[in-house]
């Protein structure tokens, strides 16, 4: 493990160790999908706590990792708020993409790992986030771009958003990893080696470093840069022995 894996470690390590001896809830900042797999091929090793991961949406990629005692008598909700974002004058603002609502939030100086997923719906976008953060991007954020803003506060429960997905086509010859992404990202099949290779590939939040990986009709894929999709299977064979195939592309 290089330096940033081992004090993810064993920042995971404290964590667990304090829920477990001090008989109380603890929380990991938001996680990437790498750190997540690191949580996952470690969590064995920790002291005897219950461990769960949420984002505050059951379509969450980044999601925080929650510690608590095996036997404990009460249930705490983690510390997950949603900020609703919206122009003050709607008919007049520009098209904000996820891009500009999160640019606009890291450039109070906030670190990335406070911040979890971001859901945008037309003009609105959902910012999940840690609970401690969110006064001071309410206090301190007032326009995206030339925009002026509104934001409300929400408990997650009380948010109910899907991400927009795309659908896409396409034929290949086999059902594999480096095919799938080359026909949801439009790209080649040699040009994503390198991402399976730096370890930015995950199906289902696992890390792969095969890209001739088996994905099954369902799997969650993602790559770190470009985006994920869900895998919706073969809709049929074609004429020349290929797979006509259908992806649900994250937007």
């Amino acid at each position: 493990m290089n330096k940033e894996e081992l004090f993810l470690v064993n920042r995971f390590g404290d964590l667990a160790n304090t829920a477990y001896e001090r008989n109380i809830y603890t929380y990991s900042d938001f996680l990437n999908l790498y750190e997540l797999s690191i949580l996952n091929q470690i969590k064995e090793t920790l002291p005897p706590v219950t461990l769960k991961t949420t984002g505050g949406n059951p379509y969450a990629e980044r999601k925080i990792a929650v510690f608590s005692p095996k036997e404990i008598y009460y249930e705490e909700e983690p510390p997950i708020v949603v900020l609703s974002i919206a122009p003050i004058n709607s008919k007049f603002a520009e098209q904000l993409s996820h891009r500009d609502f999160l640019g606009a939030v890291l450039n109070l100086g906030i670190n990335r790992n406070k911040i979890g997923d971001i859901f945008v719906k037309e003009q609105q976008a959902y910012v999940y986030c840690k609970e401690d953060i969110s006064a001071y991007i309410m206090e301190n954020l007032f326009k995206i771009r030339h925009t002026q803003v509104t934001i409300h506060k929400t408990e997650c429960r009380s948010v109910n958003v899907i991400p927009n997905l795309k659908e896409i086509t396409g034929t290949i010859s086999n059902i594999r990893l480096d095919s799938l992404i080359a026909t949801a990202f439009k790209t080649t099949r040699s040009s994503i080696i390198s991402c399976i290779e730096e370890r930015k590939v995950f199906i289902n939040g696992k890390v792969t470093t095969s890209n001739g990986a088996a994905v099954k009709e369902g799997d969650i894929v993602s790559v770190r840069g470009k985006g994920r999709f869900v895998f919706q299977g073969v809709l049929k064979e074609t004429k020349k022995g290929r797979n006509l195939i259908k992806l649900s592309l994250y937007q």
